[in-house]
């Protein structure tokens, strides 16, 4: 005599909930849209020609460590604060070059804030664009 069983595979619940979700997702996805689309006449500006180029009144480092500003070459981080006037020494701000090693660049700003400037800004590359 054989005795047979019957195994009843039972689904887990939360594979009906998460078929649910996948469904109203797909669904919102196709009904509506997260914003009006442009109107098909306009052209955009287009910024991908344009030099990211550094505000004037930055301090420029270069990637050997070379200090200028507006141009012109500077002697050290000392004498540019001390040819600075009393209101521009309270927020400077600074472009360090890509490939500037990280200890000349915290090098320069210590010998920045050591010479007298109260905030020193890096000034980075999106915030060129």
């Amino acid at each position: 005599m054989q005795i047979r069983q019957k195994i009843q595979s039972e689904r887990e619940p939360t594979i009906a909930l998460i078929n649910i979700v996948f469904l109203m997702l797909v669904f919102f996805m196709i009904a509506g849209t997260l914003a009006p689309p442009l109107d098909r006449e306009i052209r955009l500006v287009r910024t991908a020609d344009l030099e990211g180029v550094a505000p004037p009144d930055t301090l420029v480092i270069h990637k050997d460590g070379r200090l200028s500003f507006r141009g012109e070459d500077v002697s050290d981080a000392a004498a540019h604060i001390l040819a600075l006037p009393e209101e521009a020494r309270a927020v400077l701000r600074v472009v360090p070059d890509r490939d500037l090693p990280a200890r000349d660049l915290v090098k320069i700003g210590n010998a920045l804030r050591a010479a007298g400037a109260e905030r020193v800004i890096l000034v980075s590359e999106r915030a060129l664009k």
